[in-house]
């Protein structure tokens, strides 16, 4: 039996890199899932990729107009809402390299960030939870980044923003236990994980190679997680599998924040 068999999901995110995987995944594990993006052509593609059990809806996370809408289309579809992942977020670097660091920072770009990676998740939790509680459970799923775990300074609005996912997902999870639902709310935290947004640093000249292991040269794993790799993390956490986890954080980072970077020197 597939492990989401009978869900019914939304994905932020979704046209490309790591909500492209999730939502691959859902559909693999038999759930119903509505990809969500702003990239409208692009996520309207990867849905008519997965056949009749996914479907696409335009969604500005930083608009709540988008998010009623959005669940209005899940449950004129389906008519329930089990699994919401909120994975869209911005680095703040989309337009080019800007200062990003505590010192020079514009209050405007700051904001920017904030508004897609924190108002964004929180919007996402406030209507998830909306949703799910007319039957009372439920899986919310939020990706949050290894930069919410240490500081980055040269991007610091990013890291503040994913360290805000961090303990908001801890807030939800409390909130909705203490009301007596069963919605779990969990975080994901991945590192360097090989999606679109490394292109720019990688090319796809022949030294590819060599700047692929100068970005990994701190990961413990010496490589890149891959999109996918994250997809069957959250899998597990929307699944029954995980029914007595809520609040919780899990790292996929190759080992970059076990202790060490150091690795053995391999023959």
């Amino acid at each position: 039996m597939p492990r989401l068999s009978g869900r019914h999901a939304l994905v932020t995110g979704a046209a490309r890199g790591i909500g492209d995987a999730i939502a691959r995944a859902f559909v693999a594990e038999g759930a119903h899932v509505l990809l969500t993006d702003i990239r409208d052509e692009l996520g309207v593609s990867v849905a008519a990729s997965l056949g009749d059990r996914a479907a696409y809806q335009r969604l500005d996370v930083r608009e709540e107009a988008d998010w009623i809408a959005a669940m209005d289309e899940v449950d004129r579809r389906w008519g329930r809402l089990d699994i919401v992942v909120n994975n869209a977020g911005i680095t703040g670097f989309e337009e080019g390299v800007v200062p990003h660091d505590p010192e020079n920072a514009d209050l405007e770009d700051w904001r920017a960030v904030h508004r897609t990676n924190l108002d964004g998740v929180f919007l996402g939790c406030k209507h998830a939870i909306r949703a799910m509680r007319p039957h009372g459970s439920g899986a919310i799923v939020n990706i949050s980044s290894r930069s919410g775990l240490v500081g980055i300074p040269a991007a610091a609005a990013y890291a503040s923003s994913k360290a805000a996912v961090r303990n908001h997902t801890k807030s939800v999870a409390l909130y909705c236990a203490g009301q007596g639902l069963n919605i779990r709310c969990n975080s994901v935290h991945p590192a360097a994980v090989l999606t679109p947004i490394w292109e720019p640093m990688l090319g796809d000249g022949p030294d590819r190679e060599d700047r692929a292991r100068a970005l990994t040269a701190d990961t413990p794993l010496r490589r890149f997680g891959t999109p996918e790799e994250v997809a069957s993390v959250v899998v597990l956490l929307a699944s029954d599998e995980a029914a007595y986890m809520t609040g919780s954080e899990i790292t996929i980072d190759g080992g970059l924040l076990a202790g060490s970077a150091a690795t053995p020197t391999q023959e």
